[in-house]
């Protein structure tokens, strides 16, 4: 299993350094996402993990507390989520 991990400010630039390396990793497995340290997420990277988790053999996230409120403040818990957290 690829994993990548998300710097602490997960805005536009983020998610556009990263996606060259998500893009990488198709085809290798489910990918492992650390989002642990995850402080600010932004609607791109928002995107670029509902893509990761519906691309490929999809991805499993591990959220920050942040990620998890923005989750849910956007009704995508269940998009990022369901089947990780108990």
């Amino acid at each position: 299993m690829t994993s990548i991990t998300l710097p602490a400010r997960c805005d536009r630039a983020a998610a556009e350094a990263l996606l060259p390396e998500m893009i990488a990793a198709l085809g290798s497995g489910a990918l492992q996402i650390d989002a642990r340290e995850c402080q600010q997420i932004g609607q791109a990277m928002l995107q670029l993990l509902v893509s990761a988790r519906q691309t490929g053999e999809g991805a499993v996230i591990l959220p920050s507390r942040a990620l998890e409120d923005v989750a849910a403040l956007t009704g995508l818990t269940d998009e990022l989520f369901s089947g990780v957290l108990s």
